[in-house]
């Protein structure tokens, strides 16, 4: 009886060992997946730290992700993101459902350069450039169909801290004492992603990205627009206007 409980024991020890080597497996390739398809759309470097799957709970968790800035601008990271969630839905059929993704207190760098070309900008045009339109079927090098179809209902990105950074640009005669700042954006949502039909897995966090792009891009713009306007009322005379319409081709970048 005891030499079959060990056996038993073997056996059981044996498959969750199988189990958690498949688990591995599983959140490594989703790593590598994301730094690859993340670095090939968007043009520069993309590195994940972790990724863990907790199938009983229904949620991915992904640690430590990192945007390089796309060539042309500083050497810091465009986008730092501690942790991105994920609360999985309907797994049973195509296309499969993802509930929520939160992206919490990413770290974000608005930065531009002395032509006035944004690196989010930039980030933006690359995305345009390499991510295929929805509905656009794909084929992997090898010319295997594209990975399985998802819906993500909502993208929830919670209080964005951008730091704003135009020290390199020339504004000319409007003279602005500070040309670098943070602020935290409220909580905004970017989504759905994918309704109705879903989009093949590797293009979906393409376009979490650039939902992401466009709302934090419109407003990093509205943040150097108060700060030019408030240096104006502060620092300008009745030749205000004038001044302004002189430096507005200097500031094209920040207000187109």
């Amino acid at each position: 009886m005891k030499k079959v409980l060990l056996i038993l024991l073997a056996i059981i020890l044996i498959v969750v060992g199988v189990v958690i080597y498949s688990l591995n497996s599983a959140n490594d390739f989703i790593r590598v997946q994301i730094e690859k398809h993340g670095s090939q759309f968007l043009g520069t470097e993309v590195d994940v730290d972790n990724v863990e799957l907790a199938f009983s709970e229904g949620k991915i968790s992904i640690t430590g992700t990192r945007i390089k800035n796309p060539s042309g601008f500083s050497n810091e990271n465009a986008f730092s993101l501690d942790e991105i969630s994920l609360d999985i839905g309907n797994i049973s059929a195509e296309p499969y459902t993802i509930q929520n993704i939160l992206v919490d207190t990413p770290d974000v760098l608005y930065e531009v350069d002395a032509s006035g070309k944004g690196n989010l900008l930039a980030l933006k045009d690359n995305l345009s450039a390499n991510l295929p339109e929805q509905g656009e079927t794909t084929t992997s090098e090898t010319g295997a169909t594209p990975g399985p179809k998802i819906i993500v209902e909502n993208v929830t990105v919670s209080q964005v801290k951008l730091r704003v950074n135009f020290e390199a640009l020339n504004t000319g005669d409007l003279k602005l004492e500070r040309k670098a700042y943070d602020v935290v954006l409220p909580t905004f949502n970017a989504g759905p992603i994918g309704q109705p039909n879903g989009l093949p897995a590797e293009q979906v966090g393409g376009a979490i990205a650039q939902a992401m792009l466009d709302n934090i891009i419109a407003r990093a713009k509205e943040e150097a627009k108060k700060a030019a306007k408030e240096a104006a009322k502060e620092r300008l005379n009745e030749e205000a206007d004038k001044l302004k319409d002189k430096a507005k081709e200097k500031l094209k970048g920040l207000f187109n």
